[in-house]
């Protein structure tokens, strides 16, 4: 993995859940910003596929369990969609928290899969 994409995605997630849980606490329902937001979170984690393909071929592969990594790597790639596909189904203010909450799952993933990458052992 490369960190600083890595705390980039960290980031936007971090963003994005926070925009999301508050606008959906405030009474808004899914909207294009959200989804918007969950979207950008989606593009980030599939370019994170690509870097997590490439990585190992160019001699950086991962320290701790690869099968781990890979493991948070689908998860994480999973939740942005499905919170997304819950959201525009139930169109209440709480699927918009939802989605935060999703994306903030989705922050915590990634800096898992950061520590896997870089700790021996883990």
């Amino acid at each position: 993995m490369i960190e600083w994409f890595a705390l980039a995605q960290v980031v936007v997630a971090v963003l994005a859940g926070l925009l999301a849980i508050s606008l959906g606490l405030a009474g808004r329902r899914p909207s294009d910003l959200t989804v918007g937001g969950l979207a950008l979170v989606l593009l980030l984690l599939l370019v994170q596929v690509v870097v997590a393909i490439v990585a190992p071929l160019s001699g950086n592969p991962p320290l701790g369990s690869a099968l781990e990594f890979w493991v948070y790597l689908v998860s994480a790639v999973l939740i942005p969609p499905a919170s997304v596909i819950w959201a525009l189904l139930e169109r209440s203010r709480w699927s918009t928290v939802i989605m935060g909450i999703a994306a903030l799952s989705v922050a915590v993933m990634v800096w898992r899969m950061q520590v896997i990458w870089t700790t021996v052992g883990m």
